[in-house]
């Protein structure tokens, strides 16, 4: 079968389609054949080994898990004696986390893995990338900020696969929704329910005057010292960007400040959590509340280039590689 391969952390080309044995399922596992996958942002830092800390999980001199992405949609080829929940021709999608292995035609997953059903009017491209905006941003948003109606959240990196989820899955909870974004997005994120935007190109937003129970950094962009002025008494600046300049700012509010500094790895988070998120985003999307923004897709052969757009910082939303035309 086809399968991108990373040959070492490094620039995108690193990545290179291979042809590599098709897997087959043990007992527990199904076989997915991949219609689509995601590229991310953190397929990205993954794919460079930095943070170098990270490598403790992903592989100390070369990745552990050779073909990239995590997120997938595709149909069930063949199931392992002991599934019970799943038979050829379903179509599944979900998320492997540190397993990887997406970018490529087949893969295994258990079947009590993160692996669901796809609704009827949910495409492959959005079911390829709900496990990485949707998911997250209802862990910090909901999990790790516990917001409540009324509640003021400032998004930076409003118009990224985050952010545009984020706006959303915030104004659902009942929140006032304020998007950071650059000028070409302002009607993007306006559309998708944001009450007031800052074109980050003509104003600085960590100088404003106005105050937030939350600030979701979606991009690491920012810091907890530049945003402590801009936080209510008792305010969250979250990042799931991990810096060990975020790691000291956690310990330091943790102990002596009553903002908060958070961060949290949502794809470390058990298989029956992650699910669990999945099945609470999937009633939003079948109620008409949440949609997936999807900007590139690209064809298996090129992930390199979808890894040097995604580098490039300009990113509208999600970006999808397409396995099967």
């Amino acid at each position: 079968m086809k399968a991108i391969v990373a040959t070492g952390y490094g620039a995108p080309d690193v990545l290179q389609l291979r042809e590599v044995d098709k897997p087959q399922p043990k007992g527990n596992e199904v076989l997915v054949k991949v219609y689509a996958s995601s590229a991310t942002t953190a397929d990205g830092m993954m794919r460079t080994g930095k943070p170098y800390f990270g490598r403790l999980m992903t592989g100390l001199t070369k990745p552990k898990h050779a073909i990239p992405g995590t997120g997938f949609a595709g149909i069930v080829e063949t199931v392992g004696e002991k599934v019970r929940n799943f038979k050829p021709g379903d179509r599944v999608f979900g998320e492997t986390t540190l397993g990887f292995s997406t970018n490529a035609e087949y893969f295994t997953i258990p079947e009590n893995g993160v692996i669901l059903p796809m609704p009827e009017n949910m495409s492959y491209a959005d079911g390829a990338t709900f496990g990485d905006g949707h998911v997250t941003s209802l862990n910090f948003l909901k999990e790790i900020a516990k917001i409540k109606p009324g509640q003021s959240v400032l998004i930076n990196g409003a118009s990224g696969s985050l952010g545009t989820s984020a706006i959303q899955i915030a104004k659902f909870m009942g929140a006032e929704v304020t998007a950071v974004c650059s000028t070409r997005n302002v009607g993007l994120v306006k559309s998708l329910g944001a009450d007031k935007v800052i074109d980050y190109t003509k104003k600085d937003f960590t100088k404003m005057s106005q105050t937030y129970d939350v600030v979701f950094d979606t991009i690491g962009k920012s810091s907890f010292s530049k945003n402590k002025n801009i936080l209510s008494e008792n305010g969250l600046y979250l990042s799931p960007v991990l810096k060990f300049s975020l790691l000291l700012q956690m310990m330091w509010t943790s102990a002596f400040s009553k903002r908060k500094a958070k961060f949290a790895a949502t794809g470390l988070r058990s298989d029956e959590e992650l699910q669990n998120l999945f099945v609470e985003l999937i009633g939003l999307f079948k109620e008409g509340h949440l949609k997936t923004v999807l900007d590139r897709q690209y064809p298996l052969e090129k992930v390199a280039e979808a890894h040097t757009y995604i580098a490039s910082g300009h990113k509208k939303g999600n970006v999808v590689i397409v396995v099967q035309p």
